[in-house]
């Protein structure tokens, strides 16, 4: 049966140096998508037609090819036979018009041959009469082509009646399935769910129902909504308002994880009608839907709980539900437990009923209108630390022996709920707010309303083993879930296409509201070195827009990445320096204010920020050139006396890639900014709006230098003449602090992007971070080691080993003093710690001086005192991996990793045990985190990401892939981000032919679905990138000195 991708991709529609197409955008995404639901009425009258009459086989009529053409999910065995007719058809219909027309020019003497064997013009008669017969043939040809109910065959016109089957897939039960898209008829919508869930941890399995009250927008015999692996023992219809419900005709198709609904009679427009619904179904073994959990108590005794995470595709697993974003409704949900155990999901609890047999019921109060995806319900044995602020309950959820872990949350999310809705003007709706932290958990946290699930890593914090970088990732992870309780929940993007609209503005306030309220836990360093790794995703043909068309689950799971949070953020902070603070937050309240409690597309909040700008500058304009294309500009900045000339182009790393449009196609809308000095005056920063290809800008008198993208603030790269980029490295060299730390890390990033792709010399380069023996700042020391490690681990991924000492040396060189002044001790600021944490970590883990023996001498220190001397938090992972280098260190390491609480001590010994060179060690780690026995599943792509870093592991973590790349994809979902995470950090440092081949012929092995899949493309293209850029550069790194 060919599938609904087949026919879409027919008709057009597609779906770090481990660091992201340029494939040209023909028309933007959204149209595209809009016009396979909208502007095809042949296809939206064919699956939804109702026709007033139940959709019995034998009453369907055929239609002409001109709609059947264009329905999702027809058969190619069907289409081949009608095309054939059609094809012998039109054969025929040539053949005797062609024989006509021979007959008539042998009757009609309409040329006649002169005697000099030439022929003369034809009579006005002849003409005419040609001309007659012409049109009345094509008009008989057009009319017997285009009439319905025929099927042409050499006896003639026959009529046939078609079947269902001729255009609808077929259900589990053989018969037609009345929808054949992805997506959902918009015919019938809900307005209320009441869901009843009975979920039992003994024999992991759940009972269910459900009752939807819906509404009809469209008359029609049939309602198609989702179901996923559910049994479904029982379903009704009934008018609301009556007490009568009639059974009804039950479909499935797996395919779509859709089921129709058959109405005894017409279904009218503007009534409102309840289907009900009785199922069953296993707790699932995966981290999506209703899943069970396993965890020790505080005997080491195993217990059970069971969780929800339903974003994006998964509601349907666990209740029967019209399972889109945008069919908003509300839910009464109510939860059958075991009396020792609580249940919790997105409202209050209103009542407790007992039943037989020993259980009890909650039911919970009605929610607002939402979205699916946003259901939450959780039963275990939890136990909860719970404060109050302005009338608000905000409770902090853990397992029982980790409560003690729970109150610096209950802290950091009192203190962001009350400025969320100071900035946004909107007062939190709910009248409690939960945060659970999960035992075992895929994502790291899930925005759901009024019950945000957590990974414990991402919650709970540790006075005696968190770091500080620790308690900054828990304040990130719950500043961006509940800006989501208002970005995402209270307003939510229409379809997945715009999941940016959710997790953009998310990662944009998770960052804003922390350098607000929490500004000895915020460093820019952070985000800026995420933004510059997104650019080289973003760089990269396998790349896509932000706002970009899609019409599989698995192309909606790959949504989930870098580019949707950090690019989104990072086009949201460009726009609010460009517009000012003011102007931004009061088009963000009107946006919500406007949209509250319904479904938004990207050009609903381009609308809002033009209501505040008044269109003196067209936001919509100027920001879809950001959404609608892949990619990002490269500015070409050229000065010459007191003018500036300026020219973009899309950067791209290869031109000669296949696919890939020319970089001059692209156009953007960027608001360039640039500070100047004219070497005694520091003038300020300025502004340009770069619109066209090219223009110029006047310079307000002479200058020595010019820098632009000021702050990093821009999401564009920056190429200067010779002559501008002698300036800036003279400049760095004499006076490093004239450029502020982010604009001296932006340089760095820039000029070694530019390096790789030949606009300016490797060795350029090199001579510009030659100024950081001066440098004392984070970012640009981090950026710097970031460029340089990408290097060295290609090299020594080839083993190059006389380059890769070269490398080190020069690294030793630019960080060799600056290693010697860091201490194995808690002090200094966040930012310093973190610089602290990376220049300790690259010197153990080459051996540079004396880091790898004061590492394993505190190691010995903390082991032989049986864990009562407490380690350095924010060293103390340093310390784990130098004791893990010895097989008696690697062995306490895993005994501890077995018996402690604190997870973030926890997750530091893993990264320790997964650093070992040892690769049977590193084999049952992986082996042991995928079957989740002794290590959860969770930690998998961090055992694979850290073993793949050293050379010992990173073949062998690549090989466990292809070994294990069945159960992979069971366990995490074809499309998901955790699956996009081990396929690149398992393949980013390769950088040979072979391994290309390698990687190349086991993913078209599979399928060629997963040939296709995005990330395995940009693992594909890294590899063909990293060639490129050893075959451009091998030469000069032979030359370091």
């Amino acid at each position: 049966m060919q599938t609904v991708l087949q026919l879409a991709s027919k008709l057009g529609f597609s779906g770090p140096l481990c660091p992201g197409e340029c494939d040209r955008i023909l028309l933007p995404r959204n149209m595209i998508e809009n016009s396979i639901f909208e502007e095809e009425p042949d296809v939206v009258d064919l699956a939804k037609e109702p026709c007033l009459h139940p959709l019995e086989p034998d009453e369907v009529e055929y239609e002409p090819r001109s709609s059947r053409l264009l329905v999702r999910g027809l058969g190619d065995h069907e289409m081949d036979e009608d095309e054939e007719d059609y094809e012998s058809s039109a054969k025929l219909l040539g053949m005797s018009f062609m024989n006509r027309s021979t007959g008539l020019r042998n009757n009609i003497a309409g040329y006649r041959q002169s005697s000099d064997g030439s022929c003369s013009a034809p009579s006005v008669r002849t003409t005419v009469i040609c001309a007659v017969v012409l049109v009345i043939a094509v008009s008989v040809i057009m009319a017997i082509y285009l009439l319905p109910k025929c099927t042409f065959t050499k006896e003639g016109c026959h009529k046939k009646n078609h079947t269902m089957e001729d255009i609808y897939p077929l259900a589990t039960n053989g018969k037609p399935f009345p929808w054949a898209d992805f997506r959902l008829p918009g015919d019938v919508v809900p307005v209320h769910y009441d869901v009843v869930l009975q979920p039992d941890l003994t024999t992991l399995m759940f009972s269910g129902s459900v009752r939807i009250t819906v509404i009809v927008r469209q008359v029609t015999w049939h309602i198609i909504l989702h179901s996923s692996k559910l049994n479904i023992t029982k379903a009704t219809l009934s008018s609301s308002g009556s007490s009568q419900s009639k059974p009804v005709e039950l479909r499935e198709y797996p395919l779509n994880d859709q089921i129709a609904i058959f109405a005894p009679e017409a279904l009218l427009t503007g009534q409102k009608y309840n289907i009900s619904m009785e199922y069953f179904a296993n707790l699932s073994d995966t981290y999506s839907g209703f899943y069970r959990i396993a965890y020790d108590n505080e005997s080491s005794t195993e217990r059970w709980l069971a969780a929800t995470q339903f974003e994006p595709l998964s509601a349907r697993s666990a209740f029967p539900c019209f399972d889109e974003p945008a069919f908003k409704a509300t839910f009464q949900i109510s939860v059958k437990r075991e009396k020792q155990l609580s249940a919790l999901s997105n409202m209050q609890k209103k009542a407790t009923k007992p039943l037989a047999d020993g259980l009890v019921q909650d039911e919970f109060y009605t929610s607002l209108n939402m979205s699916t995806y946003l259901v939450a319900i959780i039963v275990g044995n939890l136990a909860n630390f719970t404060k109050e602020t302005s009338g608000i309950l905000v409770s902090v959820y853990s397992v029982p022996q980790k409560l003690q872990q729970t109150e610096y949350a209950s802290d950091t999310a009192t203190k962001l709920l009350q400025f969320y809705q100071k900035y946004f003007n909107i007062t939190y709706p709910l009248q409690k707010l939960d945060l659970v932290a999960l035992p075992d958990f895929q994502a790291g946290a899930m925005e759901n309303w009024g019950l945000i699930t957590f990974r414990e890593t991402a919650l709970l914090h540790d006075n005696k083993t968190s770091s500080a970088m620790d308690k900054k990732r828990v304040t990130a992870v719950i500043a961006h879930e509940l800006a989501h309780q208002w970005f995402g929940n209270l307003v939510t993007m229409e379809w997945w296409n715009d999941l940016w609209l959710n997790e953009g503005f998310a990662t944009f306030m998770e960052n804003f509201a922390m350098k607000e309220i929490f500004p000895e836990l915020y460093a820019d360093d952070s985000f800026l070195n995420l933004q510059f790794k997104t650019m080289e995703k973003d760089a990269m043909n396998s790349s896509h827009p932000i706002s970009l068309a899609v019409q599989s689950s698995t192309e909606i799971e790959q949504m989930f990445d870098a580019v949707s949070y950090i690019k989104g953020a990072s086009l949201l902070l460009m726009l609010k320096n460009f517009l000012h603070n003011d102007v931004f937050q009061t088009g963000v309240q009107i946006y919500l204010h406007d949209h509250s409690y319904r479904s938004t597309r990207s050009d609903d909040l381009w609308d809002s920020m033009n209501k505040v700008t008044n269109k003196t500058v067209d936001i919509k304009k100027l920001m879809t050139t950001w959404t609608l294309q892949k990619g990002f500009p490269l500015v070409t900045v050229k000065r010459k006396g007191k003018q500036i000339y300026l020219q973009q182009e899309k950067f791209v790393h290869n031109v000669e890639l296949e696919n890939q449009t020319l970089p001059s196609s692209y156009l953007w809308s960027i608001p360039l900014s640039y500070t100047i000095s004219n070497g005694t005056s520091f003038f300020g920063s300025y502004t340009h709006l770069l619109d066209q290809k090219s223009d110029f800008i006047d310079l307000p008198g002479e200058t020595e230098w010019v820098k632009f993208n000021v702050d990093s603030n821009g999401y564009y790269i920056v190429q200067y003449d010779e002559g501008g980029w002698t300036a800036l490295i003279e400049l760095l060299k004499k006076e490093p602090t004239a450029l502020s730390s982010r604009d001296r890390a932006n340089l760095i990033h820039n000029i070694f992007n530019l390096a790789g792709v030949g606009k300016v010399s490797l060795a350029k380069a090199f001579d510009l971070i030659d100024y950081l023996v001066k440098e004392n700042s984070t970012s640009p020391i981090l950026q710097a080691l970031y460029q340089m490690s990408r290097i060295f681990n290609l090299v020594e991924k080839r083993r190059m080993h006389y380059l890769s000492a070269k490398v080190l040396h020069k690294m030793l060189t630019l960080f060799g003093d600056k290693i010697k002044q860091q201490r194995w001790t808690n002090d200094g600021t966040l930012s310093e710690q973190e610089l602290k944490s990376s220049l300790l970590t690259f010197a153990c883990s080459h051996n540079l001086g004396d880091c790898s023996t004061v590492a394993a001498k505190l190691f010995n220190e903390w082991k032989d005192l049986n864990d009562s001397k407490s380690l350095p938090t924010d060293v103390m992972k340093i310390i784990f991996t130098a004791g893990a280098k010895t097989e008696i260190g690697w062995n306490f390491l895993l005994s501890m990793y077995t018996s402690l609480v604190s997870e973030p001590e926890k997750l530091k010994i893993l990264e320790a045990l997964a650093s070992t060179d040892d690769v049977r060690k590193l084999s049952w780690l992986m082996q042991a985190s995928l079957e989740g026995s002794s290590i959860r599943s969770q930690d998998l792509p961090t055992v694979i990401r850290v073993a793949s870093q050293n050379l010992p592991g990173h073949l062998l973590a690549w090989d466990f892939v292809k070994e294990n790349w069945g159960q992979l994809i069971r366990k995490f979902h074809h499309g998901s981000y955790t699956l996009q995470n081990i396929v690149i950090t398992t393949t980013c440092q390769f950088s040979t032919q072979e391994h290309l081949l390698e990687v190349q012929t086991f993913f078209e092995s599979k399928s060629e679905e997963t040939a296709q899949l995005r990330f395995v493309r940009e693992a594909i293209e890294t590899i063909q990138l990293n060639i490129q850029w050893m075959e451009k550069n091998l030469e000069m790194l032979e030359k370091l000195q």
